[in-house]
């Protein structure tokens, strides 16, 4: 790893109140020595107390750049494990430019992306979950992600690996010790109690890999598409759901044409939710090409959102839909129920077995009905957090899943009565797989990528 001197503006670069110019490595404290200057002209940094904060100036030889407060750490209390210096300076652009240019020339060079964090993980100050948890607070979408992100912050994943870990290698000790010495250490009766051992390793890894689903909607959003025939009052709920005007609505059908995309907070719901045109049967050249587009949106999405217009008949489109629905995720809204409907929810009962909403969009009823059900759908009612974490991300499910695999192949031997040094093999797998997601044995390249991630100064 590169030991060199690293600098970066930390907050984002905009006229505000205060910007904050970071350094890190073993020439801070020489560095800050060289441009700073105390108001009575007679303090070195590099001779204060670690964790204390200075008022002063940065200076250019004897040129003032701004006047400052100066936080001074010392390794290995810091976030990189290295001596860190904080510059907090005003918050205009071209200030904030020219203090970072000052440190800059006196010895640092400019920070890559995630530089700070990413010494922080190789100076053995926080694991890889925990680095990428850092970037997952920064990009945290809602407060349920950011929750999440908190807790594997803290050392969550961390604690649940270590001791998956922990009892993995007791197993394998175990094994090899008694193959090592089979006249004091007996492995009769061990295939039992390793199997027990492992199914309830199985269970845990696998809860935890069935749970990342809702992880990674925590994370990301539920990727809904609103569709339906054209009127039946698509674009009105998602203008209702975003508070605003965003899609245009008329009393012709076939208003909407392309699709419109909205990421709507429902209640501590993310969606993000797609508007798509109506779909019937048209010779339109361009509401064909809207009709295809939502049909194929629909085949992504996560949730659909079939809305109905309950003041008219059923017709083919709407069988079409229900066809299109049926091995779906969906839950059907029948709106317009303030006018005289012409269907009714035993009407569509019949026809499907996804949940229905009555809702009147334009009398804004039914939105309480219909965040409970989605939130029925995904969170089974429930999406607080307390001390559980969600896997949210791709790198480590899949760790998890190879994990789960190498286990389920222990049992497989055991249950074929194959030798003891084969379950070893698979025991020392799963270990491995499973230190991964922490950051043990991984390639440069993987960090690499990792860390590129991450905005500057971070």
């Amino acid at each position: 790893m590169s030991n060199d001197t690293i600098a970066a503006i930390a907050t984002g670069l905009s006229n505000a109140g205060i910007s904050i110019i970071r350094i890190s490595g073993d020439n801070s404290l020489s560095i800050i020595d060289r441009i700073y200057r105390s108001k009575s002209a007679n303090k070195l940094l590099s001779k204060e107390k670690s964790h204390t904060i200075h008022y002063g100036y940065i200076v250019d030889n004897e040129e003032i750049v701004d006047e400052v407060m100066v936080s001074i750490m010392r390794a290995p209390k810091t976030y990189t494990r290295e001596d860190t210096i904080e510059i907090n300076c005003h918050g205009g652009i071209v200030v904030t430019r020219k203090v970072f240019e000052t440190v800059l020339k006196y010895g640092a060079r400019i920070a890559e992306p995630g530089e700070f964090t990413k010494r922080a993980f190789l100076n053995g100050r926080i694991d890889l979950s925990q680095a990428e948890a850092v970037c997952d607070i920064i990009h945290a979408k809602n407060e349920l992600s950011l929750k999440n992100s908190l807790h594997q912050l803290k050392g969550r994943i961390h604690h649940i690996i270590t001791d998956l870990r922990n009892r993995i290698l007791r197993d394998i000790a175990f094994i090899e010790a008694a193959l090592d010495d089979p006249e004091h250490i007996s492995l009769d009766g061990f295939q039992d109690e390793l199997a027990n051992h492992i199914k309830q390793e199985c269970d845990e890894i696998n809860q935890l890999i069935k749970e990342s689903k809702n992880g990674k909607i925590i994370k990301e959003g539920i990727k809904t598409a609103i569709i339906g025939k054209p009127n039946a009052g698509k674009s009105s709920l998602l203008n209702s759901l975003v508070g605003e005007e965003r899609a245009i609505v008329t009393d012709i059908a076939g208003t909407t044409r392309d699709t419109l995309e909205e990421i709507i907070n429902f209640n501590g719901i993310m969606l993000n939710v797609i508007d798509t045109a109506g779909i019937r049967d048209t010779v339109d050249v361009i509401e064909k090409m809207g009709v295809e587009k939502a049909l194929r949106i629909a085949d992504e999405a996560d949730l659909i959102i079939y809305v109905l217009d309950s003041s008219t008949e059923l017709d083919d489109n709407d069988e079409n839909i229900l066809k299109l629905i049926e091995n779906k995720k969906a839950l059907l809204v029948l709106n317009k129920t303030d006018l005289d409907t012409k269907i009714s929810t035993m009407d569509i009962e019949k026809k499907t077995n996804h949940p229905i909403i009555s809702m009147s969009v334009k009398e804004n009823l039914g939105f309480d009905q219909l965040e409970n059900m989605i939130r029925k759908m995904f969170f089974e009612g429930e999406i607080t957090f307390n001390e559980d974490i969600y896997i949210t991300n791709d790198r480590h499910r899949e760790a998890f899943q190879q994990a789960l695999d190498s286990l389920q192949m222990v049992l497989k031997s055991i249950e074929a009565d194959m030798p003891e040094d084969f379950y070893s093999i698979d025991l020392m797998n799963a270990y491995e797989v499973l230190g991964r997601i922490i950051g043990e044995n991984v390639e440069e390249d993987l960090v690499n990528m990792i860390f590129k991630e991450f905005c500057m100064g971070k």
